[in-house]
């Protein structure tokens, strides 16, 4: 019996050192630890709490999108990293400079008017699978609603947003004829607009014009900043200060990407100084050899007496009617 209390009470002080050590090794848990150098970590600033919280995967890459289609940073970074130069003489610009007329420079079968105009324009009315004959414009411009309304009282051009004189003068004079064919033809140049905006334009750049229409500015100047970025036109001073002062406006504004066209196109069309093809007129008059059609003041006028069309170059009428969409035709 007496063996028997000896051993549970041998048993008890055992059970007993246990729970002390258990208790001494809480209280280790407890203290401040050192972090090696002799610096304890409650000695150190308390660190802002921060969420418990699992964070959020980071947002996958979207890599499907071709890079040309892409914004490329910002426009007012573009702007800055142009070239500042004074502008150069005007000398030997012409039109046909750039091409002869409008060029299927991407070679879809239609040339690149047709095409700006049929991804522009609403309620479209074709001829086939390039000509427009009819549509609605929602003017970039203006902020207004425009009606195109082939060879007759068009009220919309395509417009070169950096204007070819203006390229000629900063920067194109020099180029290959397949730069300029190229540049003049780029969809990433060109906006279907209101024709009066655009003619009041003229071949002004940012320092001179901008459109009437504020909430397009930025993007207007985006553009002609993409746009001279990809074909190296510089610009002056002057076009520099006010297009960032436009761009200060819409800090972060992207530039849009330079677009699949390259730079030198393939091609050309017909060189400027390539001679006209001669061709017979059909509406010609057959009663002498120099006769001329009467000018009948519009061109709605002259194909309602079956007169029309007239080519440039070839048919003296040509001059007689303006020649609101540029394809060197009138009364087409």
């Amino acid at each position: 019996m007496l063996r028997t209390l000896r051993e549970e009470h041998a048993l008890v002080r055992a059970r007993m050192g246990v729970v002390a050590v258990a208790a001494a090794l809480a209280m280790a848990a407890c203290m401040p630890a050192s972090t090696g150098d002799g610096e304890r970590v409650d000695d150190r600033p308390s660190p802002t709490p921060t969420s418990t919280a699992t964070p959020a995967p980071a947002p996958a890459v979207d890599t499907t999108a071709p890079a040309s289609a892409e914004a490329v940073g910002t426009a007012s970074a573009a702007v800055r990293d142009l070239t500042v130069k004074g502008r150069a003489p005007k000398t030997g610009y012409s039109r046909e400079q750039f091409g002869d007329g409008w060029v299927d420079v991407d070679r879809n079968g239609c040339d690149t008017r047709n095409d700006m105009l049929r991804l522009r324009l609403t309620d479209r009315v074709m001829s086939g699978e390039c000509k427009v004959l009819e549509g609605s414009l929602a003017d970039p411009f203006t902020d207004s609603t425009v009606r195109f309304v082939r060879g007759g009282a068009s009220e919309v051009d395509v417009d070169h947003l950096v204007a070819l004189s203006d390229a000629w003068q900063k920067g194109a004079a020099t180029w290959d004829f397949a730069k300029r064919v190229a540049f003049a033809n780029d969809p990433l140049n060109l906006e279907p607009v209101d024709a009066g905006a655009n003619r009041a334009k003229g071949d002004s750049d940012a320092a001179t014009w901008l459109p009437p229409h504020q909430g397009y500015r930025c993007e207007y100047v985006a553009r002609q900043a993409a746009v001279k970025a990809k074909y190296d036109v510089w610009i002056t001073a002057a076009e520099l200060d006010a297009m960032l002062r436009v761009l200060d406006q819409c800090p972060g504004h992207e530039l849009p990407g330079p677009g699949d066209q390259p730079v030198i196109a393939d091609n050309v069309g017909r060189a400027p100084d390539a001679e006209p093809t001669p061709r017979a007129s059909p509406s010609r008059a057959t009663t002498g050899e120099d006769a001329l059609d009467p000018d009948l003041g519009t061109c709605k006028a002259a194909k309602a007496e079956g007169y029309g069309p007239y080519v440039r170059g070839v048919d003296p009428e040509y001059d007689y009617y303006r020649d609101g969409d540029g394809d060197g035709e009138v009364c087409e």
